[in-house]
């Protein structure tokens, strides 16, 4: 039977009250904020906040080291020069990530080279990873989209057989666990983000973790100036620059970290009642997530359009919809692997143009994936359940 007039025709939205807001924050992190204003300790040598912030990150994921710095991006760089990746080196990534994965990469001099996801998961396809290596590569890069861990296991069977480097770009899956073991232990170093729109919110900022002694030092020093720990504060050892995170972020993320755990097992709760109610939608597939994926931080959750609706309607047209019943909607990524600036950027450096072939990726940006944000499932039940009302609302009105 078919549903209502759809709001973006004059009918009655589904949604008229708003979701909760984001960043979510109270007079914990004031509080935490007086205290480093009132230190005059307000840089990152103080380091006051700092060691607390660091150690909690490092205790929640089970990792030995934590490395602050001054954002997600630039902890991607620090980690690769610091895991041994050098100009020129090839890296493997997916081509269905933000640009700072690529980017990052590109700063220190190394080549980004794409592999496509897999079509159920959108997660990095280990095999085709395999088939990708050559004598440049020395390392690979998992992106655990939207907080779901990428398929570890495999990953690192693929980068001990080839003898890589491991990272894990983890900006969107704090918390996230894989088979019972924290995202940030499960390769060589891994790499979060603490920006706006994160689940752990600093405003800016990123963190790198290791359970290696070397890769934890040389990334500390990499962000203080070369210096080294115990070292004299004239003493520089290596090149290195000045990447460090202020007390203020680390005061903010105290604070986010401390409702940290009961907003991931609010999303979870949300999520598989999301997934449970949109299973049952013509035309709408949901993201299928590996039995292996411990705890899933969901800083976003993914649905699909089913090839045949998506084949037949336009993304855009059903996000324009979807938005009109109080639910927005965002179209995800470009293809990576289809940019010319980091294309041209990677042919400077290698001097070679690369092609691509991620057809999973590109159909899948243009046509299928469809996001929610994090804030979506951070409510009731009544707010999930008028989301995938939504959802079946605009599906069917394409019937």
């Amino acid at each position: 039977m078919k549903s209502g007039s759809l709001a973006i025709h004059g009918g009655q939205p589904v949604r008229t009250k708003p979701f909760p807001e984001w960043p979510i924050f109270d007079e914990t992190e004031e509080k935490l904020l007086l205290e480093v204003f009132r230190s005059g300790k307000w840089g990152g040598t103080g380091r006051i906040k700092l060691p607390a912030f660091e150690q909690q990150f490092a205790n929640l994921h089970g990792a030995k080291h934590a490395v602050s710095v001054a954002n997600g991006t630039v902890a991607i760089t620090l980690a690769l020069q610091a895991a041994g990746i050098q100009p020129g080196d090839e890296v493997i990534m997916p081509s269905y990530t933000f640009i700072a994965t690529a980017t990052a990469t590109l700063l220190l001099g190394a080549i980004p080279v794409f592999v496509d996801v897999e079509e159920e998961t959108l997660l990095l396809n280990p095999e085709l990873v395999e088939e990708a290596i050559t004598p440049k590569t020395k390392g690979i890069v998992a992106v655990h989209i939207a907080g779901a861990p990428a398929n570890m296991t495999r990953l690192r069977e693929i980068a001990d057989k080839h003898g890589l480097v491991l990272m894990e770009d983890a900006a969107q899956a704090v918390g996230a666990s894989w088979e019972g073991r924290g995202v940030g232990t499960l390769g060589d170093v891994a790499t979060f983000s603490l920006q706006s729109s994160k689940n752990i919110n600093a405003g800016e900022g990123g963190v790198i973790l290791t359970n290696s002694d070397r890769i934890a030092d040389m990334a500390w020093s990499l962000s203080n100036c070369g210096r080294i720990k115990n070292g004299a504060w004239y003493q520089h050892e290596h090149v290195g620059w000045n990447f460090r995170m202020t007390e203020f972020q680390a005061a903010i993320g105290l604070g986010q970290l401390s409702r940290l755990g009961q907003q991931n097992e609010t999303r979870e709760r949300n999520a598989a009642r999301l997934s449970e109610l949109l299973s049952v939608i013509p035309g709408i597939v949901t993201v299928k997530r590996d039995p292996r994926i411990t705890t899933h931080a969901y800083h976003l959750y993914m649905f699909k359009l089913d090839p045949a609706l998506a084949a037949r309607i336009e993304k855009s047209d059903f996000m324009e919809k979807l938005t009109a019943e109080g639910v927005h909607a965002n179209p995800g990524y470009i293809p990576l692997h289809l940019n010319e600036a980091i294309l041209n950027d990677s042919a400077k450096r290698s001097g070679t143009r690369q092609t691509y072939s991620c057809p999973v990726t590109e159909r899948m940006c243009t046509r299928e994936v469809i996001w929610l944000h994090q804030n979506l499932l951070l409510g009731t039940e009544a707010d999930v359940d008028d989301i995938a009302r939504a959802i079946a609302k605009v599906a069917d009105s394409y019937a």
